[in-house]
């Protein structure tokens, strides 16, 4: 969450049992509160400030406020989008329309993790280099002591 009312990044998946953790980088208070229609039928309701339900946390608001500098973490347990805004900011444009609002964090069961591109790249190269040796001891073992030199 940023002063530029964006949640960053707009969606990220994860695998179920994962704890998202929102952390307000700005100088502005925000909040997390699910569209209470946008979730699972069978999942916890997701707010910072730990309401029960969307009305409850637009009533209650500025409690369950993420000032600047703080964070808020939920875990999601069950499989699904989770679509959710900021109630100070909904007003001014960050609504259920806006793309930067409508993160969706998607549970995914079974996701593998992602590996980084420079172990990716780490894993390449160490292969390349091992069948680069292979095909040098062969090569030197098959034609080493040919060089017609009596």
């Amino acid at each position: 969450m940023t002063d530029r009312l964006v949640f960053e990044p707009e969606s990220v998946t994860v695998a179920p049992g994962t704890t998202v953790v929102w952390d307000n980088v700005g100088s502005v208070g925000h909040s997390i509160t699910a569209y209470e229609d946008e979730i699972p039928e069978d999942a916890e309701y997701v707010a910072s400030g730990d309401f029960d339900s969307e009305q409850a946390a637009r009533d209650a608001y500025p409690e369950g406020d993420i000032g600047g500098g703080e964070q808020y973490e939920h875990t999601f347990d069950v499989e699904g989008n989770y679509e959710y805004f900021c109630i100070p900011h909904e007003s001014a444009g960050w609504s259920e329309s806006s793309k930067s609002v409508r993160m969706a964090s998607r549970v995914v069961a079974g996701a593998l993790p992602l590996v980084p591109n420079s172990a990716m790249t780490m894993g390449i190269a160490t292969i390349s280099a091992m069948v680069t040796v292979l095909l040098l001891a062969y090569f030197f073992l098959k034609y080493g002591d040919g060089y017609g030199l009596d």
